[in-house]
């Protein structure tokens, strides 16, 4: 099934395990000539991939000197940039893609190579929360032109159209008359009513392989360069107004929306209690992701005097268990990434990904609501990804069609989207998209075996959720 038509050419910029994953749907789902699509990118991998589709393969790494006379001759006015690169700044391709008249999409926003870990920065300038309002700093510029989409992937991306789906449902299941909102205030004011006090954006990832990690080896379901860029970085949260506790390595931003807050330490070495349906209760990591500052930001509610509401919002996260050995090494390294790499795909035996959004504080507890996706179901659907892979692809997809069918909305978050337009075009590839209550808080069997500082009085403190 066609959903719409580019006109134009498609320029891909990165294509790793995700712009080979999603290849083959953007030819299933938009009409588009593959001559006129071409991959920039900055090794040998995946070309096989591309030219069996005739695609263009150029290696060419961007940087700071070179972008704009790479990418000059192959994109114009109604064209598509999308960006699925490492160390490539989204930033600038972003404000180049307006020069040019062109559409654009990525999936995180990128800073140049080293912008991560530079020690010339502070904590909080090689934050998410930093990248984020680098970004929406170009939003004036941008008012009427192409559309450009920020931070589309399966999350940040899908878990803020399943955000949306969750507040609907628990509000038809509490009987609540209250209409579908139409406007960022309106969805506020539901989370608001509804009493949503924690969003995670909770996630376990059991996909297993044939081949065990290695020592000196680091092993993911996807890209490993960029979660351990983002595991480097400082853990990050939006930080809701009900919290009492301030975290004793907590540091506020001196600039900005003030929707979150950063630990003094990487995401990859920060962990919290979350529960998913299937795992059940579970440690995840705490890594930076831009969902958990934009979030907080557009479910706040504020007036003239400051802050009446807003949710506290992370990642929590789980990645398969040789990803976790992998991390358990890197730490160990002083962080320093392994020498060598190994993205897990055909090698896969069996495993599920498990993501969603856990809602908790409202009037039912908790509730889920996401996809189940296994890799049998992935291998099934589309060709060059694992059930990791597909949420992220199958997400790039619909953020692609909704940018194409609204081309001059300026700079957008998938917050600002239609959500049941995305949901409808990603969902035939996300598996079973399912929604449970359930009464689990953070507060469950603890203290038994190891008395610890907790504040009953509220199960939903981040202080409970982090494993100390």
């Amino acid at each position: 099934m066609k959903y719409t038509r580019l006109p134009g050419n498609l320029v891909i910029v990165g294509f790793g395990s995700i712009g080979q994953g999603v290849l083959p749907l953007i030819l299933r789902h938009i009409d588009l000539d593959p001559a006129r699509i071409i991959v920039v990118t900055a090794e040998e991998r995946g070309r096989t991939e591309a030219e069996s589709y005739g695609i263009r393969f150029v290696i060419e790494p961007l940087t700071r000197d070179n972008y704009r006379a790479v990418l000059e001759p192959l994109l114009g006015a109604g064209d598509f940039l999308l960006n699925l690169s490492v160390d490539v700044s989204s930033v600038a391709l972003i404000a180049f893609a307006q020069e040019r008249g062109a559409l654009y999409l990525d999936t995180c926003i990128e800073p140049w190579a080293g912008g991560y870990t530079d020690p010339s920065l502070t904590p909080s300038q090689r934050s998410n929360y930093a990248l984020r309002e680098s970004a929406l700093a170009l939003r004036k510029t941008c008012v009427g032109g192409p559309t450009a989409v920020l931070t589309h992937g399966a999350n940040p991306g899908l878990v803020s159209h399943f955000v949306k789906q969750a507040l609907l449902n628990i509000a038809g299941d509490a009987a609540d008359d209250a209409p579908v909102p139409s406007s960022r205030a309106g969805w506020a004011a539901l989370a608001r009513q509804l009493g949503v006090k924690v969003i995670h954006i909770a996630e376990r990832d059991t996909q297993v392989a044939a081949v065990a990690k290695r020592v000196g080896e680091f092993v993911n379901t996807w890209s490993i360069d960029g979660f351990v860029g983002e595991g480097c970085q400082p853990a990050e949260l939006g930080w809701g107004t009900h919290e009492r506790h301030f975290p004793e390595d907590g540091r506020i931003h001196d600039f900005g929306s003030g929707a979150a807050i950063y630990l003094e330490r990487p995401g990859a070495g920060t962990r919290v209690r979350t529960w998913t349906p299937l795992e059940g209760p579970f440690h995840g990591f705490l890594v930076t992701h831009s969902e958990s500052i934009s979030i907080a930001d557009y479910y706040t509610v504020a007036n003239g005097h400051g802050v009446e509401y807003r949710p506290t919002v992370h990642y929590a996260y789980h990645p398969c268990d040789d990803a976790v050995l992998s991390l358990h090494e890197l730490a160990g390294k002083s962080w320093q990434l392994q020498p060598e790499k190994r993205l897990m795909m055909d090698e896969i035996t069996s495993g599920i990904d498990e993501l969603g959004v856990l809602l908790m504080g409202h009037a039912k507890g908790a509730y889920w609501y996401g996809s189940r996706l296994s890799i049998e179901q992935a291998r099934a659907l589309v060709p060059f990804n694992n059930a990791t892979s597909l949420q992220v692809t199958a997400a790039v997809l619909a953020g692609m069609i909704w940018g194409i069918e609204n081309p001059h909305a300026g700079l957008v978050e998938p917050d600002d989207m239609d959500h049941r337009r995305c949901l409808e075009i990603a969902g035939p590839y996300l598996g079973d998209v399912v929604g449970a209550y359930s009464d689990w808080t953070p507060l469950e069997s603890r203290g038994v075996l190891f008395p610890e500082s907790l504040d009953p009085a509220c199960p939903w403190q981040f202080k409970n959720f982090r494993v100390l």
